[in-house]
């Protein structure tokens, strides 16, 4: 396999990233395109008894049970309702101790936007303070527009034994 080295210090240019943009409530957030595997309209769940709402509940993917989880709950916002623009983000987790390989899980929000293409340059370090997400979910700052938007960790924001034991709380 052919590996492709980018030295910056030599003048390299370094690759754009892509981010899907998302809508939750009236803010739009940044998921690494890397890890997105499709975008479904949003469906009726299968509900999972005695579970708090940050687990929507879980979805057939052809055969697989997939659960789904509500992102603006996972990110302290209350919960949306359902409109015709919610969809069910399915991210592919990377392989770790705590997900198999190929585990998959949904993230329900209120709209997707568009696939944003981001220069080294428009990614900024997220701030040390003043912002409500806890700062582990927070990959960089992103310029769009004038405007920053968050981008996300999904590795951690979707970490699952932290899943696991928010879902077991009643």
């Amino acid at each position: 396999m052919l590996m492709e080295t980018v030295s910056v210090a030599s003048g390299g240019a370094v690759r754009p990233q892509q981010y899907l943009t998302v809508q939750v409530g009236q803010e739009i957030f940044g998921l690494g395109i890397e890890a997105i595997r499709e975008i479904l309209q949003y469906r009726d769940l299968t509900a999972v008894p005695l579970v708090p709402p940050l687990i929507r509940g879980v979805i057939n993917l052809r055969g697989a049970v997939v659960p789904v989880i509500d992102l603006a709950v996972r990110l302290g916002r209350p919960v949306s309702p359902v409109t015709e623009r919610t969809c069910i983000v399915i991210v592919e987790l990377p392989d770790s101790e705590q997900a198999p390989p190929g585990y998959k899980m949904g993230l329900v929000v209120d709209a997707v936007s568009q696939v944003l293409e981001l220069a080294e340059a428009d990614r900024q370090p997220p701030p040390e303070f003043g912002t409500p997400l806890r700062r582990d979910f927070v990959q960089a700052m992103g310029k769009m527009a004038g405007q920053f938007i968050v981008l996300l960790q999904l590795a951690r924001l979707l970490w699952l034994p932290e899943v696991a034991v928010m879902g077991q709380m009643r």
